[in-house]
């Protein structure tokens, strides 16, 4: 199954947070995440603006057209990516087996941005005319995006918020962006599943909204991100790795400094897809750490960060496997300074879910709310010792 969503929205409206969201939540439903990136931020990073073409007409149909060559491309990819995921899945003996473990191959695209968005900035005169020289139907490219989701600018309802420290090329002022945000919702609204998420109970709960809606539009459960954990004896990780729909990264997690309120790292993931950086900014509010920002990083951007490591707390690397069974998502870490037990994750939808631990792995004790087994502590530990 190839599906294929839109993420759009107003300038700083949280996507680039949101794209993170979207991977770790559908990952853990068993979807392979393709993201694809918006060709606008693309095209002026490499120097193609309205500025400096004959027209901005002329700079909308460039974008518009690298637009639907890249989805092209990506849904292309999709259906190659989903053919070799079937072929090369090891059929379980059983179908009760099939069921346990989830191995049904799923792609989701997520386009950063889509074809409409270019309609915000054009004429209804405009957009008809583009619409003609490029051979495109609205009504036929409306409807091969699967649902639409629109993240409402922070200049609305959260302006304190609004900046570009994550995107060097938004210049747009609060009200410009207010502006901006009523004019992409003009462009999709007729899309049949589109929805807006709005700011208003705080940050995190807007990228738990995003995922709620999402997994509703696929027709999935809607992931509640309750989590237990647990220690277990060290796994055979020969077994692991034979497991249909088991999947394999090698971690690098680093502390930077910063203030006492705020913690900041940023990690490696090292998978069968190369190499993924991230940045995530967490800050103390009424006694929790909640989520600031969480994005991508360039590899040089990781090494530039590195710099800034914090003295007091180690690199931390792991191997994780995921792995789904029984319809629930487990995480086993491995780390090197343990020989004899690892940490396993268990992703709930609700408090009253039963935890279903796989017959292969056998738990010491739960370790759910205590803080040594918390990466930021193990940071500060040398084989299992405190530093």
């Amino acid at each position: 199954m190839v599906r294929k969503i839109v993420i759009t929205g107003g300038p700083c409206a949280g996507k680039t947070t949101g794209m993170t969201w979207i991977q770790k939540s559908f990952e853990k439903m068993g979807y392979t995440v393709l993201f694809m990136s918006e060709p606008a931020t693309e095209m002026k990073t490499a120097g193609i603006t309205p500025a400096r073409c004959t027209s901005s007409m002329a700079y909308q149909l460039f974008q518009m057209k690298l637009q639907l060559e890249k989805e092209k491309v990506f849904e292309a990819a999709a259906r190659d990516i989903l053919k070799k995921m079937e072929t090369e899945l090891v059929s379980p003996a059983s179908p009760e087996e099939k069921a346990e473990n989830g191995s049904r191959p799923k792609v989701l695209i997520v386009c950063d941005r889509g074809f409409f968005d270019n309609r915000a900035y054009m004429t209804q005169a405009e957009f008809d005319e583009a619409l003609r020289q490029l051979g495109v139907d609205a009504d036929e490219k409306l409807r091969s995006y699967d649902a639409v989701f629109h993240l409402e600018t922070t200049a609305k309802n959260a302006a304190v918020y609004y900046g570009s420290q994550t995107n060097a090329i938004r210049d747009e002022s609060p009200e410009e962006a207010i502006a901006l945000d009523d004019r992409v919702i003009t462009a999709w609204e007729r899309h049949p599943y589109f929805r807006i998420i709005e700011n208003l109970n705080g940050f995190e709960d807007k990228m738990r909204h995003l995922v709620a809606e999402i997994a509703a539009a696929l027709g999935e459960p809607v992931p509640f991100e309750i989590r237990r954990r647990f220690l277990i004896d060290y796994p055979d990780t020969a077994a692991l790795e034979a497991l249909p729909g088991c999947h394999r990264e090698d971690l690098e997690q680093v502390y930077l400094r910063s203030e006492e309120d705020e913690e900041i790292r940023i990690r490696r993931s090292t998978g069968e897809d190369g190499e993924v950086f991230y940045l995530t900014r967490r800050r103390l509010h009424d006694g929790q750490r909640r989520l600031e920002a969480e994005g991508r990083l360039s590899e040089r951007e990781y090494m530039q960060f590195m710099t800034n490591a914090d003295p007091e707390r180690r690199p931390i690397r792991k191997v994780r496997y995921r792995l789904i069974w029984n319809s629930q998502h487990y995480e086993i870490d491995l780390y090197p300074f343990w020989t004899d037990q690892a940490v396993l994750e268990v992703s709930l939808r609700s408090e009253d879910e039963r935890v279903r631990i796989p017959s292969f792995l056998r738990v010491q004790k739960e370790v759910t709310g205590n803080a040594y087994y918390e990466v930021s502590s193990l940071a500060r530990i040398e084989q299992g010792k405190p530093i």
